[in-house]
């Protein structure tokens, strides 16, 4: 039996690229003859380059400005065969840049600098297309950290004027607003109530900016408060938001493997009513449902940290099974602090059990 391997990263406790090997030891250990294929997934966020690594490009290391400004090591994807740099803001501006716990001082000075100078490195390789994963971000910057690191909003337009530019997020929030970058993000990386209003203002502020450099108005645009208002930077110099999770699938030829599978095994942190609007998990079912080595669909499994559903919930999905690190783990405690073993643990169990 041909098993397909292509989980999510679980949050904060494993990559996709992990996660992933995770599942195939405790898989093989119960199942031995069955042929496994492994394909971490991504929506655009933290892990973005590490699972496209595992199947397109070179990897490269560019020492850039963090969120804060200290120098990091950041990583990218040059594929030269298609002339495209896979980008992922994380690796310069992530929350995990930031050394420590968020507060409302790091949320304010908290920069996108180093994502611009990690799109022009890539410029420099002679890339014609960049695609940027965005996710994880500790900015709230509306991108003004990119568009000054390009040298401006001219200068960034003139240098990107022939180069296709793919905004890689599952959000699609505005940039103002309830719903918008400030509002709803901000609180997670550090940001009270005060710090809300204050970084509201400045991207309001800000706004007026990047609906010049568009000629429209791009703040309202889905998409545009993704990654602390990177989004609408990124549409603002001719980008177009695609989902992230999409991206990935395409790059690592996900359609053919799915087509070649007779089960599909995907994951994710917390199985619940958001993963069923769109993000990774959701959008490989569709594409197994339809497909399948049978030609009548092949069945998917979900190994989650939690699983937040119902039965009835699960099966109403078309999901032909769910299962929860936690029951093997016997607590959250030790399903967050041991959560590479006990998925491979949860796998085998399931291995095991199932009769495909």
């Amino acid at each position: 039996m041909r098993v397909l391997i292509a989980p999510d990263s679980f949050g904060d406790t494993m990559s996709a690229v992990v996660a992933a090997q995770a599942i195939a030891r405790g898989w093989v250990a119960a199942r031995p003859a069955d042929d496994l294929v492994l394909a971490p997934q991504s929506d655009g966020g933290p892990g973005f380059v590490d699972v496209l690594a595992t199947r397109v490009g070179t990897v490269v290391t560019e020492e850039v400005h963090g969120p804060l400004g200290a120098g990091v090591a950041a990583r990218w994807l040059l594929d030269e065969a298609s002339s495209t740099a896979y980008l992922e803001c994380a690796q310069a501006c992530g929350l995990h840049q930031l050394g420590g716990t968020p507060t409302p001082r790091t949320a304010v000075q908290a920069t996108t600098h180093g994502v611009g100078e990690l799109i022009a490195a890539a410029l420099s390789h002679g890339v014609r297309r960049i695609v940027v994963g965005l996710g994880g971000s500790a900015t709230t910057d509306g991108g003004a950290g990119l568009v000054d690191a390009l040298g401006g909003g001219a200068r960034a337009l003139e240098m990107l004027r022939d180069v296709q530019i793919v905004v890689a997020s599952d959000v699609e929030n505005p940039l103002l607003g309830s719903l918008g970058a400030a509002a709803v993000f901000g609180p997670q990386k550090g940001a009270d109530a005060d710090t809300v209003a204050l970084l509201e203002k400045r991207l309001a502020d800000w706004s007026s900016t990047l609906n010049s450099l568009a000629g429209t108005d791009i703040i309202a645009e889905p998409g545009a408060g993704a990654a602390g208002g990177l989004g609408a930077a990124l549409l603002a110099l001719g980008g177009e938001r695609v989902s992230g999770a999409t991206v990935v699938a395409a790059a690592t030829d996900l359609s053919a493997e799915v087509t070649a599978a007779d089960v599909v095994v995907t994951g994710e942190g917390r199985f619940d009513s958001q993963t069923l609007r769109g993000k990774v998990v959701s959008a490989l079912h569709a594409a197994a449902s339809s497909v399948g080595a049978a030609g009548a669909g092949a069945p998917t499994l979900v190994l989650a940290g939690q699983v937040a559903l119902s039965g009835s919930e699960i099966a109403a999905a078309g999901i032909a099974g769910a299962y929860a690190i936690v029951d093997v783990a016997g607590s959250v405690e030790v399903a967050m602090a041991d959560a590479e073993n006990q998925l491979t643990r949860l796998a085998e169990s399931v291995a095991e059990r199932y009769s495909g």
